[in-house]
């Protein structure tokens, strides 16, 4: 007769083919804490134009505006520093334990954002306040992913990891409509003088509270059984540095698989909308309307591409994701006429796309990792490469058609292609890892 094995401890070793799937409160608190953290960074990018009217000197709009894109990417260079905080906590402490912990940071960085006295009241200490809570925000963010897809890869069935993994960016979709969608109704509720005067403070103290109820949830997760599996076994978290010199060759796989997927994301999920607003000229309201639905289409098509890679393979699907990302950019761009239609439309198309291989990429990136060092193993290429590329996707794209007129937004656009082609180039070079058993390379 065949006994399942056990750890040193004496518990049963967990079956990659018996595994449970995860109960449904699970899965909620584990996206829940995702979506709401998401929420709060869409909102700094949709609220982007109030944030510069408010906090900033009035003298120079424009100016005011490219700074406040600028501590976007603030938040984003705090994200490598988070993702080493948080990624070491989730090897050694645990994932759920690093989770709660993300998600109360990231609370409190919006909190402080909704409260924040104006550039008139206190000067440059509203500018500087700002950049405070973008850093809470983006130490938070850093380490909030690859904590999450982590722990979902890890409670997952094998054979079906691929649609669980999507609940990372359906949940964090999520979390970006709710930013658009409260915008969208504040526009619509409110006048541009109410929004420019108090409207803009109100969803960043409701993303506050949101984060707070997320903790509550979380908190009545289970851990990870795979992390315990390993911890009743002995296996120690590894240092920072070892950790870096055991898995450099999965370190540049993750940079290089996300180094297209993070600029396309940005600039097609988040910043589109306010893109659209300050640049092209789009109606404000119609704008933030469209962004709602085009997160919410591809909220619909996620779990589709995650349940053809556990049928076809992770990756013809991460191809199609990015060479077809890679195809449209120029096209939906050319779509977008100054109408709020037309962006929907072009957003809609390019996220067809982006949607395949944000999907699996959790999964993938799972895939790639030991379970001792899987969490930091991730968390610091995967930051990196979100800090120097998806931080600053939003700046650049505005920047350039300020720098170089009529032909910015074709540089932009290039740039973005040639991105998403060393992705593609990437994807071509890595192994086949659908259904891997997570304690292979244990």
């Amino acid at each position: 007769m065949e006994h399942a094995p056990v750890s040193e401890g004496g518990r049963p070793l967990r079956s990659p083919e018996r595994a449970p799937r995860p109960e449904g409160r699970t899965l909620v608190a584990a996206g829940a804490g995702n979506a709401a953290e998401w929420f709060d960074w869409a909102l700094y990018a949709t609220f982007a134009s109030f944030l510069a009217g408010a906090l900033f000197s009035k003298a120079d709009p424009a100016s005011a505006f490219l700074q406040t894109l600028a501590i976007f990417a603030v938040g984003f260079v705090a994200r490598p520093v988070g993702g080493w905080l948080f990624g070491l906590a989730g090897d050694r402490i645990g994932r759920k334990r690093a989770m709660l912990a993300s998600v109360l940071l990231s609370a409190a960085g919006s909190l402080l954002i909704g409260v924040i006295p104006d550039y008139s009241v206190i000067g440059a200490w509203a500018s500087l306040l700002l950049v405070v809570g973008r850093i809470c925000q983006g130490l938070a963010h850093g380490g909030e992913l690859p904590t999450a897809q982590t722990y979902l890869a890890e409670i997952s069935p094998r054979e079906e990891r691929g649609a669980y993994a999507s609940v990372i960016y359906v949940s964090g979709t999520l979390g970006i409509v709710g930013g658009s969608l409260v915008g969208a109704v504040l526009a619509s509720l409110l006048s541009h003088e109410q929004m420019a005067q108090w409207g803009w403070r109100i969803p960043f103290l409701l993303g506050g509270v949101l984060g707070l109820v997320t903790l509550l949830l979380r908190s009545r997760m289970d851990e990870s059984e795979l992390f315990e599996d390993v911890k009743e076994e002995g296996v120690d978290a590894p240092s920072t540095w070892q950790t870096v010199r055991e898995n450099w060759r999965s370190g540049l796989t993750v940079i290089g698989l996300t180094v297209g997927l993070t600029v396309a994301y940005y600039v097609w999920s988040v910043s589109a909308p306010a893109y659209a607003i300050n640049v092209l000229g789009v109606d404000e309201k119609g704008a933030l309307w469209a962004g709602v639905a085009a997160n919410l289409f591809m909220v619909a098509v996620l779990p589709l591409w995650g349940r053809l890679s556990d049928r076809i393979g992770r990756r013809p699907v991460l191809l199609i994701g990015a060479l077809g990302t890679a195809l449209v950019f120029f096209p939906a761009t050319a779509m977008i006429r100054g109408t709020a239609l037309s962006l929907g439309l072009a957003m809609a198309l390019a996220l067809l796309f982006v949607s395949a291989f944000a999907a699996i990429s959790p999964a993938v990136y799972a895939e790639l990792l030991p379970t001792k060092s899987r969490t930091l193993g991730v968390a610091i290429p995967y930051a990196l490469c979100v800090a120097l590329f998806g931080g600053t996707a939003a700046y650049l794209q505005a920047g350039m058609k300020q720098w170089f007129g009529a032909h910015g937004g074709d540089a932009f656009n290039g740039y973005a292609v040639v991105l998403l082609l060393v992705s593609a180039v990437v994807v071509l070079r890595i192994p086949e890892t659908r259904g891997k058993d997570l304690r292979e390379d244990d």
